[in-house]
């Protein structure tokens, strides 16, 4: 049982960040023919094509994406609690408050990633990939900020070691707050 526990979780949260990065895209207006976000568009399309004809965009702010992301998020707890429990779950208050905090500690998650993965790209690709060309459109307005107050230093940049940082405190702080639940989703 836990081989399909840990098989259904890893790609309902992988596909839950991919959802996230759509939203993320829209979000710093990135690139839409790079071919990573066209990837990311087409991942999602599928469903957020007729959930945006019916849920409008509040703003900037696409909320049938939103809402799509933390339906997600709860049927998550739904379908492991039916695994556990041998087909029987009852949706309740918990698995919509589990929900949200699952949500965003995927985007915790989804920017550490990214983050980290830009970082190794920079080394090897050396601003060539388009890949690299996203994801410095999708951390740039967090990080720039961070550089106006600590410049880049002898060619060495630590705004993404000080953004590490503030997402580790971040997650340390929600533990404190919401307690060991916060660590086990």
């Amino acid at each position: 049982m836990n081989s399909i526990h840990f098989l259904l979780s890893t790609v309902l949260d992988l596909y839950i960040m991919v959802v996230l990065l759509r939203i993320w895209l829209q979000a710093v207006r990135a690139d839409f023919y790079n071919p990573f976000s066209q990837f990311i568009v087409k991942a999602t399309q599928p469903v957020i094509g007729p959930l945006r004809r019916i849920i409008p965009s509040v703003g900037s702010i696409d909320v049938a994406t939103l809402l799509f992301a933390y339906f997600l998020s709860v049927m998550k707890f739904v379908i492991m609690v039916m695994l556990v429990s041998s087909g029987s779950a009852v949706l309740s208050v918990q698995f919509l408050f589990l929900g949200l905090l699952s949500l965003v500690k995927a985007a915790g998650g989804l920017l550490f990633w990214i983050l980290l993965i830009q970082a190794i790209m920079s080394w090897i690709s050396q601003g060539r990939s388009p890949m690299e060309y996203v994801f410095h459109q999708l951390t740039e307005p967090m990080l720039s900020p961070i550089r106006r107050i600590i410049p880049p230093m002898g060619g060495l940049d630590l705004s993404v070691l000080v953004l590490f940082i503030a997402l580790q405190f971040a997650n340390y702080l929600m533990g404190d707050i919401i307690g060991p639940v916060w660590y086990q989703l």
